[in-house]
């Protein structure tokens, strides 16, 4: 079966899911419509021009047609300009869109005739042909279902970042305690053994741009509240942005710069060897984000995600007091309280680490992920659709976010 993949630019969150369609089938094609941006690149995204799957639209645009007209299924992601896929969206041959939000900044925009008439022409006139929409957050089904498109053909997806596989998990956390004393294995899983915490101070990173919407200063405000609770702990922020001198500045006046270090951008592999000497992920972005990906690998390196539930990873990934906890409409006390709720009960911290490494590597991975794809591929052509109970492909429920969120825009 020949699948095509189709999107603006390859990078780290998707290779890992392309890989695993292209050694499930090596026909599988991935269509790069544009050059990723230098900003992105120096942020540590990095695109692999050796992957074999992949065609760029913008040096061979004759082959990139040829594939996007003739492929069995084609997938089509966020592309500037969709006159390269609109003629075969209207073919009546098998399509998966898979999307992000598109009502992020609140559901009310909704009525801008504007705005119905171009969703209209993209998503809605398809809903008599074979169609089918992955969702990349929680929410977005909720906003597809406002213009009434792809009805009862929403299946949950999100990002797939490169999944890490220790020989256990109790393994990892000795190398949390004892950083780098402890090899990190890549041969098969074994059963988890539960980890042991030490007395040592716990061990908390934050990684993405230091944005408004992340909220970055939370953690310097965290820390500062922290200390004044006299609990014993470290802080990583990784990343940059226009908020970096302000965010040192407010550690400096707070007198905490001891308690945090801001390690800049980093690679994906950096990133996750710095998370793998952590115990707690804090994910403090808005509802402006639409996925959030370092959650993946968060989890991944067995810390526990403390997040905010208006971001569309978080209620896929996540089940508050199982896997993790999340605070409520990005409230930094609901939040600060998570964080102590897990100093004083340290077991927690073990247990629900444990539990979000599984969440990945049992389920939400690209293996997985893609596996289940090339199957709603085949029963697509089959006519009959029979979706997993959870994770990725699983029906997507209906989740309504708040519905005047775009009134708190930079909060």
């Amino acid at each position: 079966m020949q699948i095509t993949f189709v999107s603006n630019f390859i990078n780290h969150h998707q290779i890992p899911f392309c890989d695993a369609m292209y050694a499930i089938d090596d026909s599988f094609r991935f269509i790069a419509t544009e050059e990723m941006s230098d900003e992105r690149k120096q942020m540590g995204w990095s695109s692999d021009t050796a992957c074999p799957y992949v065609v760029y639209a913008y040096e061979n645009p004759t082959k990139a047609q040829e594939l996007i007209d003739n492929c069995d299924v084609l997938i089509v992601g966020w592309i500037r300009d969709e006159s390269i896929v609109r003629s075969r969206l209207r073919s009546g041959k098998p399509a998966i869109r898979i999307s992000e939000r598109i009502y992020r900044e609140g559901q009310w925009r909704f009525v801008s005739p504007k705005g119905l008439i171009a969703k209209y022409k993209s998503h809605t006139s398809l809903r008599k042909l074979p169609v089918y929409l992955l969702c990349n957050g929680a929410y977005v089904a909720s906003d597809y279902l406002l213009i009434g498109a792809y009805k009862n053909k929403m299946y949950k997806f999100g990002y797939f970042p490169a999944t890490r596989r220790y020989e256990n998990v109790a393994g990892l956390w000795e190398k949390k305690e004892k950083l780098n004393q402890v090899e990190i294995y890549a041969s098969e899983e074994l059963p988890i053994e539960p980890p042991t915490l030490t007395d040592k101070d716990i061990q908390i990173v934050w990684a993405g741009r230091f944005i408004p919407l992340k909220h970055p200063e939370y953690m310097v405000r965290l820390a500062a509240d922290m200390c004044y609770l006299g609990y014993r702990f470290h802080i990583h922020m990784i990343g940059g942005g226009q908020m970096e001198e302000e965010l040192k500045q407010s550690a400096e006046y707070e007198m905490i710069e001891d308690y945090i270090t801001f390690h800049g951008y980093a690679s994906a592999n950096e990133v996750r060897d710095i998370m793998e000497k952590c115990h707690i992920h804090i994910f403090t972005s808005n509802f402006l984000e639409g996925w959030g990906a370092v959650i993946n690998e968060g989890m991944n390196a067995g810390l526990v995600p403390i997040a905010n539930d208006e971001t569309g990873a978080a209620p896929f990934l996540i089940k508050d007091g199982e896997n993790g906890l999340l605070y409520h409409k990005g409230e930094y006390d609901d939040m600060k309280a998570k964080v102590v709720t897990l100093f004083e009960n340290p077991q927690l911290i073990e247990k629900y680490g444990r539990a979000a490494y599984d969440t990945i590597v049992t389920n939400w991975n690209a293996e997985i992920a893609a596996h289940r794809v090339m199957d709603m591929c085949n029963q697509i052509t089959n006519g009959h659709i029979c979706p997993p109970s959870e994770g990725p492909l699983s029906v997507a429920e209906l989740i309504k976010p708040d519905f005047w969120a775009s009134g708190r825009l930079g909060e």
